[in-house]
């Protein structure tokens, strides 16, 4: 196990690993594994991004020279009009994009999902003990409650002369 380690954030109370970085979150063990963990995560970063999308639009426009050529439209220009060209975009636009790169796409998502979903399963579990702690501080210091601050206050009281503890009913007056 050439990359196994121990997750950084701990685990959930289901047992469920959390890791600071979403690469650790599959399976490690191959070399096979491995490979596949790094090249789904490659491929969902960088096909989800501007300049990909940039690119497909260059690949699907630049077969529109071919077309209008096909249809009579323009004359020769170029390797852009000749009859294969259209053919390789339309294999690249078609199959490979869509046959290849969207189940890898796929496989990098879920590993993307699974990093959050134990990375929030971690975190609702610290709020919630957070907020066990809170009302456990609150109950403490709530006058009522024996063993917080009630403790203190009936010592505070004890402490207390017989004098202090008899209120005048009357205030002196000047005469």
């Amino acid at each position: 196990m050439l990359d196994q380690q121990l997750p950084e954030h701990g685990f959930t109370r289901l047992g469920q690993a959390v890791h600071k970085r979403t690469v650790d979150h599959l399976p490690s063990g191959t070399a096979y594994q491995r490979f596949n963990k790094h090249l789904a995560l490659f491929i969902t970063k960088n096909i989800g991004t501007m300049t990909c999308f940039w690119l497909f639009c260059i690949i699907s426009l630049s077969s529109i020279l071919a077309v209008l050529y096909a249809a009579h439209i323009i004359g020769t220009v170029g390797f852009l009009t000749a009859n294969g060209f259209i053919l390789v975009v339309s294999w690249i636009s078609q199959d490979f994009i869509q046959l290849v790169l969207l189940p890898a796409l796929m496989v990098g998502q879920n590993l993307q999902n699974e990093a959050a979903d134990a990375r929030a399963a971690k975190t609702f579990e610290d709020v919630e003990e957070a907020r066990n702690n809170i009302k456990q501080a609150l109950s403490l210091l709530d006058i009522h409650t024996e063993g917080g601050i009630k403790v203190l206050l009936d010592a505070i009281e004890s402490l207390k002369t017989p004098q202090q503890l008899q209120t005048p009913d009357a205030s002196p007056t000047a005469q």
